[in-house]
């Protein structure tokens, strides 16, 4: 078998990673205290949220429209095709986690859940266990010195 057609994983983990701390986010009040700040600090902490999570769509609509246009892959059960180095990927070799993470964390801060941000970090620790450590060897072995160059570069996740 050609190593460069294998997939980094068999399973798409960070979709279900993300999504699973959203909704524990969400779900946390039924089970644990709240423990926000209370108004005018609220409004500015909510402020802060809507941005990031402006941010963080900016840089996956980005990220994916990149990578569609370089006709790889966004799955990450899916093998590379070509390497992207450019757009978000310039400052992130993560640009789609780094953006769920900040999403997970900006939703926390609109909704005034702090239990968001814990679970944002144990999404982004365990998306790279499960994923990008994966994917960084598929992309390695497959890219060859430029990779490693590119990784040198930029780093993995800001």
């Amino acid at each position: 078998m050609n190593n460069f057609n294998i997939s980094p994983n068999r399973f798409p983990w960070p979709p279900v990673i993300y999504g699973s701390a959203i909704l524990a986010g969400a779900f946390s009040p039924l089970f644990l205290p709240k423990l926000w700040l209370s108004s005018p600090f609220s409004d500015f902490i909510t402020g802060i949220g809507v941005m990031m999570i402006v941010a963080a769509l900016f840089i996956d609509f980005k990220a994916m429209t990149l990578m569609r246009d370089k006709n790889t892959t966004i799955m990450p059960n899916k093998g590379a095709v070509h390497l992207v180095t450019s757009g978000p990927f310039s400052f992130s070799r993560n640009p789609i986690y780094l953006a769920n993470t900040m999403l997970t964390i900006g939703a926390g801060l609109c909704f005034g859940i702090i239990w968001f941000i814990p679970l944002a970090f144990a999404a982004a620790f365990i998306t790279q266990k499960l994923a990008i450590e994966r994917e960084e060897k598929h992309l390695a072995l497959k890219f060859g010195k430029p990779w490693r160059d590119y990784a040198h570069k930029v780093r993995r996740w800001f």
